[in-house]
């Protein structure tokens, strides 16, 4: 069985206070660490068993997961498993990256976000190059604000041409054609995080070849719909796996929508789905294909 699984432990804090983030600056206490340290080695060591699937595996913490030993430690031995097909994780990058010379770069990889105001831009741009030189594939991304617009066009200038820099559209905020344009030039997949995306009664790939896991092993369609389908470790979520429609009315997170059937995005990021890395034409540019087209107030799809 191909399986992808997000997993999700209750690893909430942070080590960054950004306005737009519910949980900046947020701190588990010395318990809730281990709690999650917990969860994470349990869930490590049970797709380490899964020999006869082949998995793919991104971790979504709330908080920042780098900082800690136990991400760092779970991620490279699980890039040397053979039937581990990617492993990857969103970071903010404020950890050390020397540990990713243990890892497995064909199989490791990171989704990086940039946020101005909380780490010196050099800083961050130097632990990009770092990447670059250990062969690590990775995407860069910064959340959508007008007061980010200067600091992303600088990052698109300075990091390599091959590095995929996206946008994410900010929760709450709505972007004239103007702005928007502005966003889309660098970001030509932009348009896909401006608009809700219409999901309701839609196939979608979560819940058959994609789940959630959290840090109990509850397994769900994905983070964003809350039915159970059973649990991890004593396999009964494998019952419930099966092609099923959207029950939302819209899907506005790229972790989600990048699953529906009825959008191009496994075309745009085949091999890179987890890690929101574009595949690439023969002449090594990006595959982009044409953008959707929005009515009633959400993107159709």
């Amino acid at each position: 069985m191909d399986l992808t699984l997000l997993y999700r432990g209750p690893l909430a804090s942070c080590d960054y206070d950004c306005p737009y983030c519910p949980f900046a600056k947020r701190r588990d206490t010395g318990a809730q660490l281990r709690a999650d340290r917990a969860a994470l080695d349990r869930f490590a060591a049970w797709a380490a068993d899964q020999a006869g699937d082949r998995l793919s595996i991104l971790f979504t913490p709330w908080g920042e997961g780098l900082v800690r030993s136990w991400y760092r430690r779970a991620l490279i031995e699980l890039s040397h498993l053979p039937h581990i097909r990617r492993v990857a994780i969103q970071t903010n990058l404020s950890c050390r990256t020397d540990w990713l010379a243990d890892a497995d770069p064909d199989t490791l990889a990171l989704w990086c976000t940039y946020h101005p105001g909380q780490t010196p831009y050099d800083r961050f741009l130097t632990k990009c190059r770092g990447l670059t030189a250990r062969g690590i594939r990775f995407s860069v991304g910064v959340v959508g604000l007008p007061d980010h617009l200067e600091a992303a066009r600088r990052l698109r200038a300075d990091l390599p041409d091959h590095v995929y820099l996206w946008v994410n559209a900010a929760e709450g905020h709505t972007y004239p054609d103007a702005d928007a344009d502005r966003w889309t030039a660098l970001d030509p997949l932009f348009p896909y995080s401006r608009h809700p995306h219409r999901s309701a009664g839609l196939p979608c790939r979560t819940g058959d070849s994609v789940v959630s896991v959290d840090g109990d092993g509850t397994v769900r369609r994905c983070h964003f719909v809350r039915t159970e389908l059973g649990n991890l470790y004593d396999g009964s979520y494998r019952a419930a796996l099966r092609p099923r429609p959207c029950p939302l009315t819209v899907c506005d997170c790229h972790i989600g929508y990048v699953h529906l059937e009825t959008l191009p995005l496994y075309d745009v990021f085949a091999g890179g789905v987890l890690e929101r890395v574009p595949a690439t034409g023969t002449d090594g540019t990006a595959v982009h294909l044409p953008r959707p087209v929005r009515r009633g107030g959400a993107a159709e799809v």
